[in-house]
């Protein structure tokens, strides 16, 4: 392989884990390969893991930022990179063996503009050594016929509105991003939109099964902190996909409500999970999912696209947002014990 991949990693406070990820990046038999990894604001020892990575690896560089964010620290990335093909990966995430080379084979013996896999999940030590001395991706799955191929309408039905948002486990051609970038001030939800905002410009797409990316149940990630006022940005960030996806093809709108449904549910949840006190702070978060459900709950189209379960907690949350929120946080708490 020649033509070389930029490997974007954005960190924030991640002295635990960074140097562990890199190892991973750096360990793929890719041929020429940069690092970028993006230091957003971290106030623990991540600086000096990151000066340390710069002074063994010639093909790592730092760029450091006053925290603003993931989808700043990403796109200051792209901005830097020199490859052909790019990838990100999340800090405390790692790569399974052989996966870079793996993915790229694919997407060019596809002649695809992105090549993704599936991802397995860890949190103990033992399990990721598990996954990574089980081997690299099998030949026959990096071949032309592995996986399914996807042109942009197919990849938006079959992919995006089915879960698969994540913009990490992919790699992708560089002329594909070009100057599509993601929406900043944004950190729940902006991989999905920045893959919606890539279909326009994408001929082909293919995804194969095989789970190449490492993915670490971080107790302190993003979706499992508290509440926050950035939970919201979910469903703002599926509003604004579904406009771009509507304006593509009229035909996806009640799946595309279903998806903001979701993440009306999803941030209802969070806010039920806080104590009495921490609930009435978030009044107003909450007063906003419920005029977003409302002005969508009628919307019968959307509810076969729902996951199962969720077409009951729509109906009771929009009727009695109160009982529900008071129902979540009682029901959680009882399978917490």
């Amino acid at each position: 392989m020649e033509e070389k991949i930029s490997v974007i990693v954005p960190v924030h406070n991640g002295e635990s884990y960074l140097e562990d990820c890199i190892d991973s990046v750096l360990a793929q038999d890719c041929g020429a390969l940069e690092v970028i990894v993006i230091n957003d604001g971290s106030t623990d020892g991540t600086a000096a893991v990151c000066e340390r990575l710069c002074g063994e690896h010639s093909c790592v560089r730092v760029i450091t930022l006053p925290d603003l964010g993931v989808s700043v620290a990403r796109n200051r990335g792209l901005e830097q990179a020199r490859g052909a093909y790019i990838m990100f990966v999340d800090a405390d995430d790692r790569l399974r063996p052989g996966v870079l080379k793996s993915l790229h084979r694919l997407l060019c013996r596809t002649d695809s503009d992105m090549a993704g896999c599936s991802f397995a999940a860890w949190g103990m030590p033992e399990e990721w050594e598990r996954l990574r001395t089980e081997g690299e991706m099998p030949e026959e799955l990096a071949g032309s016929h592995a996986g399914k191929i996807y042109d942009s309408d197919s990849y938006l039905r079959e992919n995006i509105l089915r879960g698969n948002t994540r913009c990490w486990s992919k790699l992708y051609r560089r002329d594909l991003i070009g100057q599509v970038r993601f929406r900043e001030g944004l950190t729940i939800g902006e991989d999905m939109l920045f893959l919606v905002e890539l279909l326009p410009h994408m001929r082909r797409a293919v995804e194969t099964a095989y789970p190449g990316y490492g993915y670490y149940r971080n107790p302190d990630g993003a979706m499992k902190r508290p509440f926050t006022a950035d939970y919201m940005d979910q469903i703002y960030c599926w509003e604004m996909a579904r406009g771009l996806i509507v304006k593509r093809e009229s035909s996806l709108a009640a799946q595309a409500d279903a998806q903001i449904m979701v993440a009306v549910m999803l941030t209802a949840g969070k806010i039920a999970m806080l104590s009495g006190k921490e609930r009435g702070q978030a009044k107003e978060y909450l007063q906003v999912c419920c005029r977003k459900l409302k002005g969508i709950v009628n919307r019968e189209e959307a509810y076969p696209y729902l996951p199962a379960g969720y077409g009951i907690k729509v109906r009771l949350f929009a009727v009695l947002p109160r009982f529900y929120v008071w129902l979540y946080h009682y029901s959680r708490k009882q399978e917490n014990r």
